[in-house]
């Protein structure tokens, strides 16, 4: 009788923790996927699919590994892949083509399970050059809520208020906040407007598409996904784990992520991976003082990720249904603290500063030659500089 009443206090703990966990993962970064998915082509619609795809397979994975481990190991989107998408181009075979960049990258991560040398070699490009690509890929997006400051000040003000008051207060929730913050006041304009949405619009819906190889698009988009997926997302997600005391099952997640990324392409998915930043809150100390339960809140989280889904068309349209610049500013600000991580990774080394330096600003530069967007020039740049002037430096 001790030992049944010595269990149960504590069993809300993880399932708040893994609430919690999913909450934050998907409104902390849903506008950027959304913004992404827009900018390679997709329709509101294709777009609404993408999202709804994604949350599906992210709580499908997350409650297949953490029932067959028993540890709370978390998945999500590649939200620094979300973010390289956004500042892509269209693929000159359009909507198709970035499909199709997408399944290529599903099947690279799953590769990467079956293959081991795959895996290290992703690991031997130079951690300050993948930091530097990606900080020059968030660039543009993160100075979207400041450009709009000068477009639609009465707008985005309030959202940035909220989101520094929540910075200040409650971290972790800055900015989900800062999401309810804007989509008050996309219903303030759309009360004003007189906008009426019909309810049908509100129910998820998928939108199949056939993936279409373009040899560009692989180059330039789905290269560049599976480097940023792989450095920022699954071998950050393996450190997180292994700092609370748990060791990531790195070929069956790579396998679950590599298979789901590819079912899940053609209705629009980007990439999924293991999760990094939100995987603290369900393997940290708040799910709970006993390691051995904390794989309930991971279970938890992938149930609610399940949840989440069914709302995910109705947040596509009111998100549509905003004022142009106050999406983008929403997701600059949810990109702001992985900038500014990514920056300080990049130049930390002194002696690899001018080759993080040429990897950023291309990236940042929007460059594209032969339909090859700027993520994959400033890789092969920094490398280039790297090999040329820095080999050999003493440290």
């Amino acid at each position: 009788m001790h030992t049944r009443s010595s269990v149960r206090p504590g069993l809300h703990e993880p399932v708040l923790a893994g609430i919690v966990t999913a909450l934050v993962g998907f409104t902390s970064s849903f506008a950027v996927v959304l913004a992404g998915l827009r900018a390679t082509g997709a329709s509101e619609d294709q777009a609404a699919s993408g999202l709804l795809a994604l949350t599906v397979v992210v709580g499908l994975g997350i409650v297949l590994l953490s029932l067959r481990y028993r540890i709370p190991v978390t998945l999500s989107w590649s939200t620094p892949g979300a973010a390289l998408l956004a500042g892509a181009s269209i693929p000159s075979g359009g909507w198709p083509a970035a499909v199709g960049a997408f399944l290529v990258t599903g099947v690279l991560i799953a590769l990467t399970a079956a293959v081991p040398w795959l895996g290290r070699l992703v690991a031997r490009i130079p951690q300050h050059l993948a930091q530097a690509m990606l900080a020059g890929v968030l660039l543009p997006l993160c100075l979207a809520p400041f450009q709009s400051i000068g477009t639609i000040p009465h707008l985005v003000l309030p959202v940035i208020l909220v989101w520094l008051a929540a910075s200040a207060l409650a971290p972790k929730w800055s900015v989900p906040l800062a999401l309810v913050a804007a989509l008050a006041v996309i219903g303030v304009q759309l009360g004003l407007a007189g906008t009426a949405i019909e309810s049908s619009s509100l129910v998820p819906s998928v939108a199949f598409t056939v993936p279409d190889i373009e040899p560009a698009a692989v180059i330039g988009i789905a290269l560049p996904l599976y480097v940023v997926t792989m450095a920022s997302q699954n071998l950050p997600g393996v450190a997180v784990l292994s700092s609370f005391g748990y060791e990531a099952p790195w070929r069956s997640a790579l396998a679950v992520t590599g298979a789901g990324t590819a079912v899940v392409a053609p209705f629009g998915g980007h990439a999924v991976n293991l999760a990094a930043l939100s995987a603290a809150l369900s393997a940290g100390e708040g799910a709970g003082e006993d390691r051995d339960r904390r794989w309930i809140a991971a279970l938890t989280a992938g149930l609610s990720y399940l949840v989440l889904a069914g709302c995910s068309g109705a947040l596509v349209v009111v998100v549509g249904a905003a004022p142009a610049g106050l999406v983008e500013a929403v997701a600059g600000l949810a990109l702001i603290g992985t900038m500014a991580t990514a920056v300080t990774a990049s130049f930390r080394d002194a002696t690899g500063r001018m080759s993080g330096a040429v990897t950023f600003l291309l990236a940042a530069s929007g460059l594209s030659v032969l339909g090859i967007g700027g993520a994959f020039w400033a890789l092969l740049g920094g490398l280039a500089v790297l090999a040329a002037i820095e080999r050999g430096r003493p440290a």
